[in-house]
């Protein structure tokens, strides 16, 4: 599960050129900017990811009080944490000393997770109109779509060093799983099964004929990013609503299929698969190189794109996520460019 809320180290930390007040802290695979002297190398504090949206308490309530309210308004809906430049530098997320917090953090050590004891919880994006109503809980035999950021796990560099590895490119739409379910076919958002209507997820699936796809294929599941006109400012500039296919699993042999496997089925059901960005037989990357390749635009427009996803060609397991090893990389061009 994704910390969004947890306990880390200071590893360094930097002057900003032409900056009195704020100084810049690393952690992790991350960076913040923090007021001056409030951190020293080596020392441990409350660390927010970007999309994580803080509690409505007194502890957190300077992020949206007015400077010279007396007291706190009510929080903002769309309060987040984001990727902001200051002084010409980037900070992604926010960190805290450890009591600035507003709860008593007994014998804390790196890595904690404080996403509970706090109260925080994750941006999600405004719904897409034609979402559908609720049918069933998601399918419990196939694993949802969330992957996790590099710089919250950086070690998993180290993991993919020397791996064939091909990363595609983060298609920015809503996840949709399709799955005939022993004879019942379902066809889900990101949380729940949907009924048959008229709505985006089914429009995509009588449009591809997923239904035809798997009649005879019990337990498997197609996942991927529906995209188009009214979901997400329609970033890749289509004409109509599509899936983008990035997986598919295997819910009897509990697999996901390898990147040739997924490109193989496709081709075979005349379905589109997410495009790769680049590849190679070697992986050697750092954090900072990964993010610059992350970023890009979708082709035949001028919008930045999502990011890119990382896997080995093989699909293996990472000991690090502890499950299947793929992982994101988000361009900061597009966060810094992202709107509420």
């Amino acid at each position: 599960m994704r910390k969004l809320a947890s306990i880390q180290q200071v590893r360094s930390i930097e002057p900003i050129a032409g900056a009195d007040a704020i100084e810049l802290a690393r952690i992790n695979g991350w960076q913040c900017v923090v007021k001056k002297g409030e951190f020293r190398p080596g020392e441990l504090g409350v660390y927010l990811e970007i999309d994580s949206v803080p509690p409505e308490t007194a502890a957190f309530s300077w992020l949206w009080r007015p400077k010279d309210a007396v007291e706190a308004p009510p929080r903002p809906a769309k309060t987040r944490i984001k990727t902001l430049r200051l002084r010409g530098v980037l900070s992604q997320g926010l960190l805290l000393p450890l009591g600035a917090v507003g709860v008593s953090l007994s014998n804390p050590a790196e890595g904690d997770d404080l996403t509970e004891k706090l109260g925080v919880t994750k941006y999600e994006p405004p719904a897409p109109s034609g979402m559908g109503d609720y049918r069933a809980p998601f399918p419990g035999i196939v694993p949802k779509t969330d992957e996790m950021r590099v710089q919250s796990f950086p070690e998993l560099l180290n993991e993919m060093k020397g791996r064939a590895f091909t990363a595609t490119v983060k298609v920015d739409g809503t996840s949709a799983t399709f799955i005939n379910l022993d004879g019942d076919f379902h066809v889900c958002g990101r949380n729940h099964s949907i009924v048959d209507g008229e709505n985006l997820y089914w429009y995509v699936a009588k449009k591809h004929k997923l239904q035809e796809v798997l009649a005879d294929r019990p337990n498997l599941a197609i996942q991927g990013e529906v995209v188009g006109p009214g979901i997400q400012k329609n970033a890749l500039g289509l004409k109509d609503k599509t899936l983008f296919v990035f997986n598919i699993y295997d819910a009897v042999a509990s697999r996901h299929y390898s990147d040739a496997e997924l490109r193989a089925f496709c081709a075979d059901h005349k379905l589109t698969p997410v495009p790769v960005a680049f590849a190679g037989n070697s992986f050697d990357e750092t954090v900072e190189s990964l993010l610059a390749k992350a970023e890009g635009v979708y082709d035949g427009t001028k919008n930045e794109r999502e990011g890119v996803v990382v896997r080995p060609v093989e699909t293996i397991g990472s000991t690090i996520l502890c499950g299947r090893f793929s992982f994101k990389a988000i361009s900061n061009r597009f966060l810094l460019k992202e709107k509420d």
